[in-house]
C-alpha cells in the first residue's frame, strides 16, 4: 500500500496553510476548545458531543454543527486508508488539552497507526513563542521534518492526563509537571492550568490578574485595545478572542471606563495588590474538565489547589 498520511491540525488557519504548501495527505481540522467547559473521559461518544454542544451554546452562544462534526470525524472510522497520523499542535494550554483529547479519541477508537507530533513554540533566534501558522514555509517544513514519533509511554501519559483532567482532583496533575515525555511544553501548560483557579489571596486567576497588570502599566484606551494586549501577553494559555472577551467583561467591575480610556478603579487596585479577596464579586461558573473553577483556590505558598472558602470583599 502506498504511504498516505492523515494530518490532524489545531485549526483552520493551519489547515489552509498546509493546503497552500500542498502537504501530502488528507487533513482533519480539530475545532474544539477542550481547555474550557465540562468533558467526560469517553470522548468517542454521543454523550461527549452533547455535553460540549450545551457548553458552547450556554457560555459562548455558539451553535455547534453536530452533523458536520460527525461527518468530519468519520475519517477516523476508515483508518485503513492511511499509514500514519501526524498531529499538529502548539506549545500552549489550549492546544495541549486538545492534543490530549485527540490522542485519547484515537486510542478509544483502537487505532494502531504510528502517531507523530509536530509542535511549535521556541524558534532559534526569536524571543517570542510562535504558533504553527506563524512560521515561515521553511520553518514549518523544518518542524515537519523534525516531527516526533509518540512512544507507547507518551500515549499512556496522554491517557492518564485525560483521566485526571476529567477527574475531581486536579492536584493529581502536579507530579506530571516534572515528567519527561515527547511533549516539550507539557510542564508549562500544567502549571498554567493550575493557576487558572482563583488565587487564595485576591480571588483572581493568574490570567485575570495579568489583565489588571496590563491595565495598570499600559495606556489602555478601550476594552478592544485591552483585548489586543491580553492576546499578545498571555504566556502559555493560547486563549482566543472569545475567551478573553468573556474574561474582560467579568473584570469590568475593576475598571473606570470613558470614551478615551480604561483604568483601574479602587477595587482594581486593591485586587492587584492583594489587599482584599474579590472571588465572590467575579464568581465564575466555568468548568475545567471534571472540576468547577469556583470549587478550588490556588494557594501560592503551598503551590497547590485547596478547597475554596467563601470570601466577602
Amino acid at each position: 500500500m502506498e504511504s498516505k498520511t492523515l494530518h490532524i491540525t489545531n485549526g483552520g488557519a493551519l489547515t489552509n496553510y498546509l493546503k497552500e504548501l500542498e502537504m501530502h495527505g488528507d487533513i482533519l481540522t480539530w475545532h474544539e476548545m477542550l481547555c474550557e467547559g465540562p468533558t467526560i473521559e469517553h470522548i468517542n461518544s454521543d454523550e461527549f458531543i452533547e455535553i460540549r454542544r450545551r457548553f458552547l451554546h450556554e457560555f459562548y452562544d455558539i451553535e455547534a454543527d453536530v452533523i458536520k462534526l460527525k461527518q468530519d470525524l468519520e475519517v477516523l472510522n476508515h483508518i485503513e486508508n492511511y499509514t500514519e497520523i501526524i498531529l499538529w499542535f502548539e506549545y500552549d494550554l489550549f492546544c495541549h488539552i486538545n492534543l490530549i483529547g485527540v490522542i485519547n479519541l484515537i486510542l478509544q477508537k483502537k487505532i494502531k497507526l504510528p502517531l507523530f507530533l509536530v509542535c511549535s513554540g521556541r524558534i532559534h533566534g526569536v524571543k517570542e513563542l510562535k504558533g504553527l501558522a506563524e512560521l515561515s514555509s521553511s520553518q514549518l517544513t523544518d518542524h515537519y521534518e523534525a516531527r516526533v514519533r509518540l512512544t507507547a509511554e507518551d500515549k499512556d501519559l496522554a491517557r492518564t492526563l485525560w483521566q485526571l483532567y476529567n477527574g475531581k482532583d486536579h492536584n493529581l496533575l502536579k507530579p506530571y509537571i516534572v515528567k519527561h515525555s515527547s511533549f516539550d511544553y507539557l510542564s508549562n501548560c500544567l502549571k498554567a492550568h493550575l493557576q487558572r483557579f482563583p488565587n487564595s489571596e485576591n480571588g483572581l486567576s493568574e490570567l485575570e490578574l495579568n489583565i489588571l497588570k496590563i491595565v495598570n502599566c499600559r495606556d489602555i484606551h478601550s476594552r478592544n485595545h485591552l483585548l489586543g494586549y491580553a492576546l499578545n501577553y498571555q504566556g502559555f494559555y493560547g486563549y482566543g478572542d472569545l475567551q478573553f472577551e468573556r474574561i474582560i467583561d467579568r473584570l469590568s467591575v475593576f475598571f473606570n471606563e470613558t470614551k478615551q480610556s480604561l483604568t483601574l478603579n479602587e477595587d482594581g487596585n486593591k485586587a492587584l495588590k492583594s489587599e482584599a479577596n474579590f472571588e465572590s464579586l467575579i464568581s465564575d461558573n466555568m468548568v475545567y474538565g471534571g472540576v468547577n473553577k469556583k470549587d478550588f483556590n490556588f494557594d501560592i505558598k503551598l503551590n497547590k489547589l485547596i478547597q475554596a472558602t467563601d470570601h466577602e470583599n
